[in-house]
């Protein structure tokens, strides 16, 4: 089953020729989320081949242009090209003001159902859920109310060892509780336990989003232990004052953070537009964490 961050814009609030604005889908068991929505996002989408009908869940962090300018455009494109399908939008309790006075003042109406969901902005909540995976939030410490994201899967069954399972003679209709870690019972009362008859499940993945944030530690309440997190870099150790002004973060920062919540992976990325060398900030995270890599837009990590 498939775990993949695609990575569509990387850049911050100004515009270059190098780097989009931050843009992310997140593919996870067929599922396909889209966190952020800067400007030109679904021109990356088309760029990219991604699929953009296969899009239901929407995560915008916070109302700063460079993560949701691009999501007019984008609703308007799904309506334009006949969409059904709902979407459900998750983001500050003012955007959904702004998208429907955007809808409204075009005379437009969807053809598709639009769920708003407002985001919390003092503790950690669970947004969505099925039968596989969940998305939460968390608040971060920014210029604006903003929340970083957390997408896991939940634990996975057991496998079945056909072997064992045929030489106890086990029933097909006894198998999805065996996979669920029960132990078998036969007709004479024994018990047969479940790690004779099934393997280890597969490791279940996580992946944190983290853009934009000051250095805040205690968000790593919420991300302990990821396999990859991403968490902005704006700025180089030569900037940390207007880093500190501007409530962003260094690229040590965002070291420090994937040190201190022990996640496997870092990658970082909101690279301020006065970098065009970014091993710099590479490099000087690479000091606190050296499992470090540098975003770039069209960037596929697969965990």
């Amino acid at each position: 089953m498939s775990f993949e961050v695609h990575i569509l814009g990387c850049g911050s609030a100004l515009l270059t020729s190098m780097r989009n604005q931050s843009a992310q889908v997140v593919k996870v068991q067929n599922r396909q989320f889209l966190i952020d929505c800067g400007e030109g996002t679904q021109v990356q989408l088309r760029n990219q081949k991604i699929r953009m009908q296969n899009i239901k869940h929407i995560f915008i962090s916070h109302l700063h242009g460079d993560h949701y300018f691009g999501l007019p455009g984008l609703l308007s494109t799904f309506h334009l090209l006949g969409r059904e399908n709902e979407i459900h939008l998750y983001g500050p309790a003012e955007l959904k003001g702004l998208i429907y006075s955007l809808l409204k003042a075009s005379n437009t109406y969807l053809n598709y159902d639009l769920h708003f969901h407002p985001l919390n902005f003092k503790s950690p909540e669970l947004l969505f859920e099925d039968k596989s995976v969940e998305v939460h939030s968390f608040p971060m410490r920014h210029s604006v109310d903003t929340c970083g994201f957390v997408i896991k899967e939940k634990p996975k069954l057991r496998k079945i060892n056909r072997t064992a399972t045929d030489a106890y003679e086990i029933p097909v209709f006894e198998l999805n509780s065996i996979k669920e870690g029960k132990d078998f019972v036969t007709e004479d009362g024994q018990v047969i336990a479940n790690e004779k008859l099934t393997f280890a499940p597969d490791a279940s993945r996580s992946y944190a989003y983290c853009s934009d944030t000051s250095y805040y530690p205690q968000l790593c309440d919420s991300i302990q232990n990821v396999d990859l997190l991403y968490h902005e870099a704006t700025f180089g150790n030569d900037q940390e004052k207007l880093a500190k002004k501007t409530k962003h973060s260094t690229a040590k920062h965002a070291a420090l953070i994937a040190k201190q919540a022990g996640v496997k992976q870092l990658v970082i990325g909101h690279y301020s537009a006065r970098y065009t060398d970014l091993n710099v900030l590479l490099n000087e995270a690479k000091v606190e964490f050296e499992n470090t890599l540098l975003a770039d837009d069209g960037l596929k990590i697969s965990l």
